[in-house]
């Protein structure tokens, strides 16, 4: 009967758990490799696990603050895009204010169908969209600023506008204007030509916001109904440029050739310039103020940017592995295992009849 070497003395078992150990450190490693993590828990960081607690959430903030900034600039190009059109056909007619008086008969109707047919283009620009959002509809995005849209000349809006125009020679040209700022500035069902949302006092309503920052926000957009910063002024306004604008297209409109040698004909129509003037002022002025805050988000988002790639340096230093490091680890480790199943095996095989002298005869 043989004994084996080790069996008494505890080598095997000391080096099956040698083994274990090495074995528990290859999966480690193992896993290291192929996550590219330390560890899969905030527990496996050890003492750097508060410091990736705290910087996880940060990270996430400034990225979300990003997203909502392009966004929000995206759909600011949208709006300015529009706005350029706006801005073209209030400067075209406003220029050919002058000569209207000049005209022939069929040169106001022709004036009249043109400024219909713009009238129509600005309540479908006002109807414009950036991923599903109506843009000029402030909070409200889901619902289109004007509800008849292309059937602008049916509203009630229209219509009414178009009755007091009609009514010139026997109301005269103060009296008509004076019914179509009225029109223009109200409110009411059935004359307001904008959704329910946007047919409120200018306090009540706001364009939307992002939020940039802890506490922070921007106003992105413009509205419909109201101005956002600039302020209309002059005799002939509703303090809204877009009503302003939406009222003359309809006053112009309106106009006929049997009118054009009435006497009140002139004075509605300078009235109408007048307010086409101050339409392009303060129409310039809210589209670069939108200009100026779309530039100033595209520099806080690379801030933010900035900041979210330091961060993300910080807890890649904590939380990342060094791979070229890991794998030559990985791969010692593997040997290192290698040679301890060999050193198991070889301990085995031990007896203390190999090392005894061989019996003489």
């Amino acid at each position: 009967m043989s004994t084996t070497i080790g069996t008494g003395y505890g080598i095997l078992p000391s080096l099956t758990s040698n083994a274990s150990a090495v074995h528990q450190q290859l999966d480690t490693l193992t896993e290291q490799v192929s996550t590219g993590l330390v560890a899969q828990t905030y527990a496996g960081l050890g003492s750097q696990a508060g410091l990736a607690l705290d910087l996880n959430p940060q990270i996430s903030a400034l990225q979300a603050y990003q997203t909502n900034i392009s966004q929000a600039t995206g759909s600011m190009q949208v709006t300015q895009t529009a706005m350029t059109q706006i801005q073209q056909i209030a400067s075209t007619f406003a220029d050919d204010i002058p000569n209207l008086n000049n005209l022939n008969p069929s040169e106001t109707d022709s004036i009249a169908a043109q400024a219909n047919q713009a009238l129509q283009q600005v309540a479908d620009l006002l109807n414009t969209q950036d991923a599903g959002n109506y843009v000029f509809a402030g909070q409200d995005t889901g619902n289109p600023p004007v509800p008849s849209g292309d059937a602008i000349l049916s509203s009630g809006f229209y219509t009414q506008i178009n009755a007091a125009v009609a009514s010139l020679s026997t109301n005269g040209a103060s009296a008509t204007a004076a019914a179509t700022l009225a029109i223009a500035s109200s409110n009411a069902s059935g004359t307001s030509p904008f959704s329910t949302y946007l047919s409120q006092p200018a306090a009540s309503i706001s364009a939307p916001v992002v939020q940039t920052g802890e506490g922070g926000t921007v106003q992105t957009g413009l509205l419909a109904s109201a101005n956002s910063v600039a302020v209309s002024s002059g005799s002939s306004t509703t303090g809204s440029y877009m009503r302003d604008l939406m009222r003359a297209l309809a006053t112009l409109g309106s106009l006929s050739s049997s009118q054009v040698n009435d006497p009140n004909f002139a004075a509605l129509v300078q009235d109408t310039g007048t307010s086409l003037t101050g339409v392009v002022s303060a129409m310039a002025v809210d589209v670069g103020v939108l200009g100026h805050t779309q530039s100033s988000l595209t520099s806080t988002q690379t801030q933010l940017s900035d900041m979210t790639t330091a961060l993300t340096g910080q807890l890649s230093s904590v939380q990342d592995v060094d791979m070229a490091s890991t794998l030559s680890q990985l791969t010692s480790v593997q040997t290192q295992l290698q040679a301890s199943y060999r050193m198991i095996t070889g301990e085995n095989s031990l007896s203390l009849l190999n090392y005894l002298p061989a019996a003489t005869a």
